[in-house]
């Protein structure tokens, strides 16, 4: 019920009468002296009476985008408050993928403020896509490998600019961009990639329904997190003199850990209660096309069989997975929404850059998958909507952008000098009439890699207008793939050999923002030696650890191949194995 009540103040906020008066507040508060203010109430006043509410509403809606940003004085700095949730699809934040789900606050946020419809990671993964965002640098400047390989903890984020200048900052929930994190299992998949064996690493996908049609607090661990930002948001935020950054993190809508597979096991459970499963649009739920198994890339057949689903799967059985996912998509919007109340009850809203992102999608059984570690739009393709002081609101914006321009926006919005040496643009440009010209030209196009577990080869994705290019490796021992996005959106139809001239030029706009090969050749020896480091340190224990991973159903049906396997991949010289499937 009191989910339902925090609902329906939000939509309330749409009636004509709410937002006039709204409006009339934001361009009050924003005015640079008591009679300026005074003449916009006259002004306000004199409207009314002479052409009515609708009038009104109309004159302050065209203004209210910018009101705030032109008319407070230049020391205004907004706060800055950012929900990042895990794993969640991008496409859901905007149309037709939006219907398939009621997320009233998602849309709050896409109606009041921006959306930026072609939003993308850096690189598939939870940890190094942190260290992307937090750092404002691609992930091999940052040699944030895999989730074990990350930034070291005294980096300087974007958060310490802007307390180094001023602000008062909470960081609560889930982090994770700094290196030595995550199981032994993760680290070890991602090392020992390019061993030419094939082991499931994850559990089956599965769905659990809990709780009934009461139960609105299913991730826990979330729902406390949140109320830890909320109420710092009502009881001590409210009350600074200075302004605020605020970030809370959120695992959701992540799958959960599968208990009955042991210690080691993986997040394969799709989780959520009849409650959330109620904003799902069962009829609206589309079944992804598969390729034939002997059809599909070898990077992919790879990261299908190790995620546990070369198997069959009935139709019912993907429709459930993927209804449960967008419920616990729903569940994740709840959580936005209780910050959104708190700030708007605390009349904190007015002052406040609110952001919501993602470190990556999920796949969710698109392509014979689910989870991430993938550049198909569903694992790669993230949310991100601002609303705020200065944003303009109701805008759809289709520039390619991605969570590295998160740093410079961030420090731009609060006035703050951007440091050199950003991958990343400030996004303000494109948010607001009153920025001024960036001093560097924004790049047309978005890079991602990928070099952790579940995939046999170091990925590299560059989109550039309606084309995705995905090369891999060293550029030769692994066949490239291009989609053109505007006729395959599924990403069904690899047309790589019948356009060589868009993949060379391509290749190149790659190669001028990375040296792939030579990052590729660096990963490889880097994995070596950790693993090699990590086998000495274990002594005699190692075969019994390495033969109780993740993988340990499969590794214990061919244990003497499969020591032997590794024991001649660290013997070998060259940089990638391409696996043969089987």
């Amino acid at each position: 019920m009191r989910n339902n009540n925090k609902r329906e103040n939000v939509l309330q906020s749409r009636s004509p009468c709410w937002t006039t008066v709204t409006s009339l507040n934001k361009c009050l508060s924003s005015a640079p002296s008591q009679a300026a203010a005074v003449n916009v109430v006259i002004i306000f006043i004199l409207m009314y009476a002479m052409y009515g509410t609708w009038l009104v509403l109309i004159i302050l809606s065209q203004t209210h985008g910018h009101c705030m940003c032109q008319n407070r004085t230049t020391n205004f700095r907004p706060n800055i408050v950012m929900v990042m949730s895990d794993a969640f699809d991008g496409r859901l934040t905007f149309d037709p993928g939006s219907r398939v789900v009621q997320l009233p606050y998602l849309n709050y946020l896409r109606e009041l403020g921006t959306v930026f419809i072609n939003a993308y990671t850096n690189s598939p993964i939870c940890c190094p896509s942190r260290a992307a965002m937090w750092s404002g640098r691609f992930v091999h400047l940052t040699e944030s490998w895999n989730n074990y390989k990350c930034l070291d903890r005294n980096v300087t984020t974007w958060m310490d600019m802007l307390q180094q200048n001023g602000y008062n900052t909470l960081s609560v929930g889930k982090l994770d961009y700094t290196s030595g994190s995550h199981s032994v299992s993760n680290r070890v998949e991602a090392w020992t990639r390019d061993v030419p064996f094939l082991l499931r690493q994850e559990g089956r996908p599965v769905t659990d329904l809990v709780g009934d049609a009461s139960t609105t607090r299913v991730m826990t661990k979330d729902w406390r997190t949140t109320d830890i930002a909320t109420q710092w948001i009502r009881h001590k935020a409210a009350a600074l003199s200075q302004p605020f950054a605020l970030y809370l993190g959120l695992n959701l809508p992540h799958p959960y850990v599968t208990d009955s597979l042991g210690p080691n096991a993986g997040g394969s459970t799709f989780r959520t209660s009849p409650y959330w499963l109620e904003k799902v649009m069962p009829e609206l739920i589309s079944i992804p096309k598969w390729l034939p198994l002997s059809d599909m890339h070898p990077v992919d057949y790879y990261s299908t069989f190790t995620k546990n689903c070369s198997g069959n799967f009935t139709e019912q059985e993907v429709r459930k997975i993927r209804a449960f996912y967008y419920a616990m998509c729903a569940e994740t919007d709840a959580m936005l929404g209780q910050v959104i109340s708190a700030l708007r009850d605390t009349d904190l809203l007015d002052t406040t850059v609110l952001l919501f992102t993602s470190d990556h999608g999920d796949l969710a059984m698109e392509h014979r998958q689910f989870y991430k570690m993938s550049m198909f739009e569903g694992s790669s393709h993230v949310p991100l909507l601002i609303m705020g002081p200065g944003v303009k609101s109701g805008l759809r914006l289709s520039q390619l952008v991605s969570l590295v321009d998160i740093y410079p926006t961030v420090l731009e919005m609060a006035g703050v000098a951007v440091p050199g040496g950003l991958s990343g643009h400030s996004l303000l440009p494109l948010l607001s009439q009153s920025a001024a010209r960036p001093a560097r030209p924004r790049p047309d196009w978005v890079l991602s890699e990928y070099h952790g577990c579940n995939a046999n080869a170091s990925t590299y994705m560059l989109r550039e207008g309606q084309w995705k290019y995905i090369t891999y490796a060293d550029g030769v021992s692994v066949p490239p793939q291009l989609f053109d996005l505007t006729v395959d959106k599924e990403e069904l139809h690899n047309v790589a050999s019948k356009f060589p001239d868009v993949c060379r030029h391509l290749d190149k706009l790659l190669r001028s923002a990375v040296d792939y090969p030579q990052v590729s050749q660096a990963i490889c020896l880097y994995n070596k030696q950790q693993f090699a480091a990590w086998r000495k340190s274990l002594g005699d224990n190692y075969t019994q650890v390495i033969a109780n991973l993740r993988w340990h159903l499969d590794w214990q049906e061919d244990v003497e191949n499969n020591e032997k396997a590794i024991d001649e991949w660290l013997m070998t010289s060259g940089t990638h194995t391409p696996v043969v499937k089987a």
